[in-house]
C-alpha cells in the first residue's frame, strides 16, 4: 500500500513512518526541509518539500495514494508566540482533508487528541463525550476547532477515521512531558499538584494504533487510543521504583491554580519559563486529561502496554543521555 503522512519528522509521525516501512508499505511524506529529514530518507520514505499550511505543496505527493495519515500538529503550552497554532492545527487540517476529498482518496486517519475534551474533572471520557466550557490552552482550543472541522467533513461524506491519543511518552519525545521527567531525574522538580491525571500511552503503541485505525477502523468513527490512566504523582511513584530518585512534594491543586492566576498577569510583561506561565501552570493544576479506550480495544485490537514497562524503557533512555 502507498501512504501519505504529514508530521513524519515529529514524535508520533516518525514512529508511524518507521512501522509502515518495516511492514513493507510505500511511504510518502511532506516535510519543510528534506535535508533535515535524512533519517526518514534512510528508511526509504519518499520526501517532498512542503507544509500543511501550503495546500498546493501537498497535491502532487498526495495524488494516487491509498491512504492519508494527517499527524502534523502544533503542540505547545505556555509559549508566548502562539501565532502558528491556528494556521497549523485548523487551516492545515482543512488543507489536508480538502485534498483528500478533491483527490478521491479512499481513506484517511486524522490525529486529534483527548485534549479536545479539556479537563474532564475525573471522568474517563469516551468517544461521545463533548466539552462545552472554556478551554485552558490555545493548543486545546485549536485542536478542538480542527476536530469539529473533521467531524463536519465526515458528515459530508469524507472517509475519515479520527484517533484521539492521550499523554504520549517514550524515547525521542520533545514535549513538556519529557521536560518534566528530566526535571524529576535531575531532582529539579520540587512539587507536583495532586489530582492531576493522564491516560499514558507509549509512542510505539500510539503509532501502531494509527495503522490499526487505517486497516480496521470504520470511516466516520472516533477512537480513543489512550493508555491506562494514572495520577501524575503515582506515575512518578512508578518512576521511583525504577530509578530510586525521590519523589517531589505533592501539593494541593488549588495552590497551583492560585499561582497560575497570578502568572497570567505577570507573564504578559515578564518573560518566564513555559512551565511557569499562567497557561503552563493552569494546564497541570489538578486537571484530568483522561479517556476510555474500550472501543479501540474492541474494534481495532488496540493493546497498549503497562505504564511500568514503557516508563522503564523511557527513563533508562533519558538517564543514559544524562550520564546517570
Amino acid at each position: 500500500m502507498k501512504y501519505f503522512i504529514t508530521g513524519a519528522t515529529g514524535f508520533i509521525g516518525g514512529r508511524l513512518a518507521r512501522q509502515l516501512r518495516e511492514a513493507g508499505h510505500e511511504v510518502i511524506a511532506v516535510v519543510r526541509n528534506p535535508a533535515r529529514a535524512q533519517e526518514l530518507a534512510q528508511l526509504g520514505v519518499t520526501l517532498h518539500q512542503g507544509d500543511v499550511t501550503e495546500k498546493e505543496s501537498m497535491r502532487r505527493p498526495m495524488t494516487g495514494v491509498d491512504g492519508v495519515f494527517h499527524v502534523a500538529g502544533w503542540y505547545k503550552v505556555g509559549v508566548r508566540d502562539k501565532s502558528q497554532a491556528y494556521a497549523i492545527n485548523v487551516e492545515g487540517t482543512r488543507n489536508v482533508l480538502e485534498l483528500m476529498k478533491e483527490l478521491n482518496i479512499s481513506k484517511g486517519v486524522y490525529t486529534s487528541t483527548l485534549a479536545v475534551n479539556s479537563d474532564t474533572q475525573g471522568v474517563e471520557a469516551d468517544e461521545n463525550y463533548r466539552f462545552t466550557g472554556r478551554y485552558i490552552s490555545v493548543y486545546e482550543e485549536t485542536k478542538a476547532g480542527a476536530h469539529d472541522l473533521a467531524m463536519k467533513m465526515i458528515k459530508d461524506g469524507l472517509p475519515l477515521v479520527i484517533v484521539q491519543p492521550g499523554l504520549v511518552y517514550g524515547p525521542g519525545d520533545t514535549s513538556p512531558v519529557r521536560k518534566t521527567l528530566i526535571q524529576y531525574l535531575k531532582k529539579e522538580l520540587p512539587v507536583m499538584p495532586q489530582k492531576t491525571a493522564y491516560s499514558w500511552a507509549h509512542v510505539n503503541d500510539i503509532a501502531h494504533a494509527h495503522w490499526l485505525a487505517m486497516e480496521k477502523g470504520k470511516a466516520g468513527e472516533n477512537y480513543n487510543i489512550c493508555g491506562p490512566t494514572h495520577l501524575f504523582i503515582d506515575a512518578l511513584g512508578v518512576a521511583k521504583e525504577i530509578t530510586g530518585v525521590r519523589l517531589p512534594m505533592a501539593v494541593p491543586a488549588g495552590m497551583i491554580r492560585v499561582m497560575s492566576a497570578m502568572m497570567y498577569v505577570f507573564d504578559r510583561f515578564i518573560p518566564v519559563p513555559e512551565s511557569y506561565t499562567g497557561e503552563g501552570l493552569r494546564s497541570i493544576a489538578g486537571v484530568t486529561y483522561i479517556g476510555n479506550n474500550s472501543k479501540a480495544k474492541r474494534e481495532l485490537g488496540y493493546d497498549p502496554r503497562l505504564l511500568k514497562d514503557g516508563l522503564a524503557e523511557t527513563l533508562k533512555h533519558e538517564m543514559k543521555l544524562l550520564g546517570m
